[in-house]
């Protein structure tokens, strides 16, 4: 006989299931990007900043080991039962190491670029091999330096963010490691959808570093969307298409370019959504996580809408040791807000801060105002 089941207690609450799992160095933006998409995330990072856990649940913390993700770590938190069988969405901190992406997909849909994909974009040599049959100009590379100082740089093979770029100086690259030829230019990077043979622009972006002696090209920010020289917009999309079908690329994926003059050099793929989610996923633009989602499935849209406004998203990183904390209150126009108390080493990222303008140079320098802001604000609490 059927029985009708208890009434829940008014102050119950039912725990919704994740239905998507996001994972990178730091899985803020991703998860940020999930909710704008209806999604539950739960997140696995090595941060677990305040508003990462305002956002998913659970926000998982691994142990921080030379900022790289650790696969006995990663294998432990997976184990939870809530997440066994979650589809991830993966972000930066993969792509040195495809065969760990490999191993996560024998028990979980990838909701992104193939391991054996994300393995050919990475390979700086067969990269090359596949640009000079397209005929897209790029830096030459090599396993070894054989130039003049200054000429060249070292660069780990999958690495992001570009703290791990130096210059060359002698002898071979380590293994693991590559030697590119250095070209002159201002950073420009593409954000585009795909769908294994065709391609979408979402919007270009203009970057730039925060350099420091022992990190010369450490990742500062970017302010988009930028508005390209009008031959370029013809260009691009033509040769981003090719990249596509050439890597079988799809959902969200950027391609890094060196743009001197008339003149660029494309230096990189990263073969999964990345920062700049936060330049341009917001309205009226549809939810870029959605819209990953679909281009995985093959279906890309027929067009996007503009975005009339210019944002900037920088890393704020500490001048010296910083200490955050409880109760600290925090600007709206920040994100990737440490847990308190902590330390913040000299050199560390801090936050990252948002400006907006007109143009992505003003928003740019809206950014850095408030980023000087913050860092006053800061050093007057170390007091």
């Amino acid at each position: 006989m059927p029985t009708t089941p208890p009434a829940r207690s008014p102050v119950e609450s039912v725990v919704e299931r994740p239905d998507i799992l996001v994972a990178a160095l730091s899985a803020r933006a991703l998860a940020a990007a999930a909710r704008r998409a209806g999604r539950r995330p739960a997140s696995i990072d090595l941060f677990a900043d305040l508003d990462t856990r305002q956002l998913a649940e659970p926000c998982l913390r691994l142990p921080a080991e030379g900022l790289r993700l650790e696969f006995g770590a990663l294998r432990e938190a997976l184990a939870r039962a809530e997440l066994q069988g979650v589809p991830l969405v993966y972000g930066a901190g993969f792509e040195d190491d495809p065969a760990l992406l490999a191993r996560l997909a024998e028990d979980r849909p990838l909701m992104g670029n193939r391991p054996e994909v994300v393995a050919r974009v990475k390979d700086p040599f067969r990269f090359a091999a596949t640009l000079d049959r397209l005929g897209i100009p790029h830096p030459p590379v090599a396993p070894a330096w054989d130039g003049s100082p200054g000429d060249h740089l070292r660069k780990r093979i999958g690495g992001s963010g570009g703290a791990h770029i130096t210059p060359a100086t002698d002898g071979k690259a380590n293994l693991g490691w590559y030697i590119q030829r250095r070209v002159a230019g201002h950073a420009l990077s593409v954000l585009f959808l795909a769908d294994g043979d065709r391609a979408v622009i979402v919007g270009l972006s203009r970057q730039w570093t925060v350099p420091t002696a022992a990190s010369p090209y450490r990742y500062g920010g970017a302010a988009g969307p930028w508005r390209c020289r009008e031959r370029w917009s013809r260009t691009l999309p033509t040769m981003i298409g090719r990249l596509t079908a050439a890597f079988e690329l799809v959902g969200l994926n950027s391609a890094d370019f060196l743009v001197t003059g008339p003149d660029f050099h494309l230096l990189e793929i990263n073969p999964r959504p990345g920062a700049t989610l936060d330049v341009f996923d917001r309205p009226p633009m549809p939810p870029l996580l959605g819209l990953h989602f679909d281009a995985c499935a093959g279906r890309l849209p027929e067009q996007l809408p503009k975005l009339l406004k210019c944002r900037a998203a920088l890393v704020l990183y500490a001048d010296a040791a910083t200490r955050i904390e409880a109760g600290r209150r925090w600007p709206v126009w920040t994100a990737d807000r440490p847990a308190a108390p902590t330390i913040i080493g000299r050199g560390e990222p801090v936050c990252t801060v948002f400006g907006d303008g007109p143009s992505a140079t003003a928003a740019r320098r809206h950014a850095e105002r408030r980023q000087r802001e913050l860092a006053a604000l800061t050093a007057m609490e170390m007091q």
